[in-house]
């Protein structure tokens, strides 16, 4: 019996080491991104660069023991591998202090890259990597070789002063799927000049930029799903928080699994917000997911009748 060739799933921009209060871990949203759909059944795929350093040769390492492929990794000879330095308030709410001309703002185009973006079904990406002109060409030329039908995610993740107006809504251009959260929202629609609540920031930015999916998470009040047909809110919950980092990144990777395999919206919108809650009760963006959340998402990784 042949059996189902898993979707091809791409998390393309910074890998690095998030330096946190508990100790060293492995982060940057489209690895982190990455991870997660490889947890819920994707063939998934970092695109990125390291070091040819000490850290380099340990992201390398960890990438092997997590079960990922290291062909898009590209090994950069002349600068050292990502590293942030994270802190964290009483609530477990990160802040970042990114350094800056680092091995991933120096992610060239290679032949494998554009063999592997023909072949994605779903791509992530956001708006640090585009800080550098080098990244930003391959990310962008990476997405101009996907399929028409690819999920192309912008999981904007504003960060410092590393974006604008025209970062953000060349991205928007390029994309069917954007996430972000309320914070992020209220930054959007200033930059856009789109004013209204929630809902109609977002209707405007679905109708503005062809968006399929829009997604807006909350926090401990949860998260909202919008499409064409309707919103779908997930509630939120009491949950205890080690911290939160790499929440985000985990909801994104639910939310693409659904939309992958056609799971209705209410189902995304609440096993996605699910997995979030889960991620921000352990340390660090990666960690390893338990029995119990791996058999609570499942249904993201089985196609059902799409809302």
């Amino acid at each position: 019996m042949i059996k189902n060739k898993k979707n091809v799933v791409v998390g393309i921009g910074e890998i690095l080491w998030d330096m946190l209060p508990s100790g060293r871990q492995l982060g940057g949203a489209p690895a982190n991104f990455a991870y997660f759909a490889k947890a819920l059944g994707a063939e998934s795929f970092v695109a990125s660069s390291v070091g040819r350093d000490s850290l380099g040769r340990e992201v390398l390492s960890k990438l092997d023991g997590m079960g990922f492929s290291r062909k898009y990794i590209a090994i950069d000879h002349a600068h050292p591998t990502g590293v942030v330095e994270v802190r964290l308030d009483r609530n477990g709410k990160p802040s970042y202090l990114i350094k800056q001309k680092v091995a991933w703002d120096f992610i060239r185009f290679s032949s494998e890259l554009h063999s592997l973006a023909r072949r994605t079904k779903a791509v992530c990406f956001g708006s640090l990597a585009q800080r550098s002109p080098v990244s930003r060409g391959t990310i962008r030329k990476f997405i101009s070789l996907t399929h028409v039908s690819t999920l192309k995610v912008f999981d904007i993740n504003l960060r410092q002063s590393f974006y604008n107006r025209k970062i953000i809504h060349d991205l928007l251009m390029l994309s069917n799927v954007f996430k972000l959260n309320d914070e992020e929202l209220v930054i959007v629609s200033d930059m856009l000049s789109i004013p209204g609540n929630e809902a109609k920031v977002v209707e405007n930015l679905m109708l503005k930029y062809k968006l399929n999916v829009v997604a807006v998470t909350r926090g401990a009040k949860g998260a909202v799903l919008y499409c064409p047909e309707g919103a779908y809110p997930a509630k939120g919950g009491k949950i205890r928080i080690a911290d939160t980092v790499g929440a985000g990144d985990s909801f994104t990777a639910a939310l693409v699994m659904g939309l992958i395999n056609g799971v209705k919206m209410e189902t995304i919108s609440n096993l996605a917000n699910r997995l979030a809650g889960y991620v921000c009760g352990q340390h660090g963006a990666t960690p390893m997911l338990s029995r119990e959340i791996i058999k609570i998402t499942a249904p993201l990784a089985f196609a059902g009748p799409a809302s």
